[in-house]
């Protein structure tokens, strides 16, 4: 018998395995509670974090992707320092809407289904979305309100509820 650190006895069975201890109950269960914990909180922190602006620019980008020139500039406006302004897009000259998401990811007009985590990453998108050899279609104002000045646009169908 080997006596350790405060006289107190260790067994031989302790000297040859002492590395390899079974944990209790106790502690596998604190382990399993953290590792819970963790995965848990992984999607608060990563929601966290500050979501890049567009590209390596931050405030605008401009370039050519699948042969579609776009172009996308932050224009500061007054009243939205929390967003810190509005988007405009355009590919190939033609404007692109983007809008964004209480969680701080954008969609376009192009694809209300999918969230996409910068405005480049939405444009580009589009461009997928649209296609080759399409183009948007240009909404110039008065096309949607039917040539009203600050009328809403009436998109056809039936009014009300049916049974």
């Amino acid at each position: 018998m080997v006596v350790g650190v405060g006289g107190v006895a260790v067994g031989a069975e302790q000297q040859a395995g002492a590395g390899a201890a079974r944990p209790s109950r106790r502690e596998v269960a604190r382990r399993l509670l953290a590792s819970t914990a963790a995965l848990a909180l992984a999607p608060v922190v990563a929601a966290s974090r500050p979501v890049p602006s567009a590209g390596a620019s931050g405030g605008s980008f401009d370039e050519t992707y699948r042969g579609r020139r776009i172009q996308g500039v932050l224009v500061p406006a007054a009243g939205r320092a929390a967003t810190g302004g509005e988007w405009r897009i355009t590919i190939d000259g033609r404007p692109l809407h983007l809008m964004r998401r209480a969680d701080g990811t954008w969609l376009s007009m192009v694809d209300h289904y999918t969230s996409y985590r910068t405005p480049l990453e939405a444009t580009r998108a589009a461009v997928d979305e649209i296609g080759p050899g399409r183009q948007l279609r240009d909404l110039a104002p008065g096309r949607l309100t039917g040539g009203r000045p600050g009328g809403h646009a009436h998109m056809g169908g039936q009014h009300g509820v049916r049974a």
